[in-house]
């Protein structure tokens, strides 16, 4: 009589793990010294790596739910991976961004996504246990998530934009030393994660009940 196999994981629980094994990886590569290894060639391979991880993101919820390979393990540490990811890359970021207004700036950036982060997988965990319910990311959600790739893609890639010489010479000098796209992007990230975060409250404010 043959002995029943072990299931092993299934490839959306694969691909979370792999992008929490990019995380790492990803901030490794963006903390080499300048004297090591350019800047702007960091930069680059580093989102490379952040966009594979991205990817993931996406491709492991959409299986998950396509092939019915939806799993606890999933539930818990697919939230946890992009939370890792984005904080991960805007740590960085920060780190990177020297002195002056561009470290304000992404340490606002940073701490607004962190709070926000915090709240909502709070208000999750009292909606899961208080009453059951199962909050799924909405339109909001999805949309901050998008931007948060874009502002940390962005942040990477302008510089390196800007250091083609063609490129350079097309744009002002102070677009090219302000780099408005990163700071563009980088509001609307602040816009989206406190929008999507209010809204999360209110729509979750039912199971947050001071008598209990």
């Amino acid at each position: 009589m043959s002995k029943p196999q072990k299931k092993g994981m299934n490839l959306p629980n694969k691909l979370t793990v792999l992008r929490i094994c990019l995380v790492p990886v990803f901030i490794a590569v963006m903390m080499i010294p300048a004297e090591v290894l350019h800047p702007i060639i960091s930069g680059l391979v580093g989102v490379a790596i952040f966009i594979i991880a991205s990817v993931t993101d996406m491709l492991d919820g959409k299986i998950a739910r396509k092939y019915g390979l939806v799993t606890d393990f999933g539930k818990l540490m697919d939230p946890l991976a992009d939370k890792f990811m984005v904080i991960g890359a805007l740590t960085v970021i920060t780190y990177r961004a020297g002195v002056g207004s561009a470290r304000f700036f992404f340490t606002i950036v940073l701490l607004v996504v962190i709070f926000r982060e915090l709240a909502v997988t709070s208000l999750r965990l009292v909606a899961s246990t208080s009453a059951g319910a199962v909050v799924a990311a909405n339109l909001l959600g999805k949309i901050k998530t998008v931007m948060q790739i874009v502002f940390v893609s962005t942040v990477f890639i302008e510089p390196a934009l800007y250091a083609i010489p063609f490129v350079n010479k097309l744009l002002p000098a102070w677009w090219v030393e302000n780099v408005p796209l990163s700071y563009l992007t980088g509001t609307l990230t602040l816009v989206f994660t406190v929008w999507s975060g209010i809204n999360y409250f209110i729509g979750m404010w039912k199971y947050l009940d001071p008598e209990k």
